[in-house]
C-alpha cells in the first residue's frame, strides 16, 4: 500500500489521529528549537524514527512521539524548558508532577486533554497532547533489568487501584526510594562497567541502543522538515525491529489513546 493510500485509510487531514498528530509536531519544533538554541543535542528516537526512515513523518497509525538523548543533556535540558516553553506547553516530570512516575519526561500541551489506554495519566496534574522525551546512557542490559524490576512494582499498584486512588501513597514512595537510592547506586555500578548498550534506568523498555551507531548525529526529514537522527538510521532500526520497512499487519496496531479533545 503506498504512502497516499495509507495517509488516506489512517490518518487523512482534518481526522482526530492527523490533527494529534500535528500537534505533537508543533512541540517537537518548539522543543527543536530550545535544545539548538542552547546546544543539546537529541534525536529521533523508535516508532518517529522509524516514521522518518519508512514514511518521512509520522507512522500513518501512530499516535505518540518519541525523542532520546544522553542523560548529562537531558538533565540541562529539564532545568531549561521551565524558562523557556511558552505557556501553552507544560513540562511533566518527576519533579513537576508530584504523582509522575515515569523516569522520563513530556511536554505536554495545555489546548488538549488526551486520556490513555492504561489510565497511568488519571492521577497526572499534566493531560495533554505529549511528546515523550527518554534519557540514556551506558549501562550492562543486567542493570537496566534490575531497575526495571525495582520500579515494576508502582505499575502493579497502579493496576490494582483501579480508578481509585487508595495507595497513591505507595507509588510516590517507590518512586522516590528508586529515584534517590537506588538509582544512585545503580549508576556506580554502571561507571564500573564497560557496556556498549545503552538504556535509562527505571524506563520500562530494554532494547538496546549503540552509541557508536548514533553519535555524531545526521538529519533526516520528518514531516517535510528536518530532524536529528542517528549517523546509522538503519543499523538503530533493524536492532529494534528487524525488517523495519515491511509494513506489519493491521492486529498490531496499538493505539495508545482513549479519549483525546482539542481546542
Amino acid at each position: 500500500m503506498d504512502q497516499e493510500k495509507l495517509r488516506e485509510k489512517f490518518n487523512p487531514d482534518g481526522s482526530q489521529l492527523r490533527k494529534q498528530q500535528m500537534r505533537m509536531l508543533e512541540i517537537l519544533k518548539e522543543v527543536d528549537r530550545i535544545c539548538k538554541k542552547h546546544h543539546i543535542q537529541y534525536w529521533l528516537s523508535s516508532g518517529t524514527l522509524l516514521g522518518a526512515a519508512r514514511h518521512k513523518g509520522f507512522i500513518p497509525w501512530d499516535d505518540d512521539l518519541d525523542i532520546e538523548m544522553l542523560l548529562p543533556d537531558y538533565r540541562r535540558l529539564m532545568k531549561i524548558l521551565p524558562e523557556e516553553l511558552p505557556d501553552n506547553l507544560a513540562l511533566q516530570n518527576v519533579k513537576t508532577d508530584p504523582n509522575y512516575f515515569f523516569f522520563y519526561a513530556k511536554v505536554r500541551d495545555r489546548n488538549s486533554f488526551l486520556a490513555e489506554s492504561n489510565h497511568y495519566d488519571r492521577v497526572w496534574k499534566e493531560r495533554g497532547i505529549y511528546i515523550d522525551i527518554f534519557p540514556f546512557y551506558k549501562q550492562p542490559l543486567w542493570v537496566h533489568l534490575l531497575s526495571e524490576k525495582t520500579h515494576g512494582h508502582v505499575y502493579k499498584i497502579m493496576n490494582r487501584m483501579g480508578d481509585g486512588n487508595k495507595g497513591l501513597w505507595k507509588v510516590r514512595l517507590i518512586t522516590r526510594f528508586n529515584r534517590f537510592i537506588i538509582h544512585p547506586l545503580l549508576k556506580v555500578l554502571c561507571k564500573l562497567c564497560h557496556a556498549r548498550e545503552t538504556y535509562g534506568l527505571g524506563i520500562p523498555y530494554h532494547d538496546p541502543r549503540l552509541m557508536e551507531d548514533i553519535l555524531p548525529l545526521t538529519e533526516m526529514e520528518f514531516e517535510n522538515m528536518r530532524f536529528p537522527v542517528p549517523k546509522d538510521t538503519h543499523k538503530v532500526l533493524t536492532l529494534k525491529y528487524g525488517d523495519y520497512m515491511k509494513l506489519p499487519e493491521i492486529t498490531e496496531f496499538h493505539p495508545h489513546v482513549d479519549e483525546l479533545r482539542i481546542d
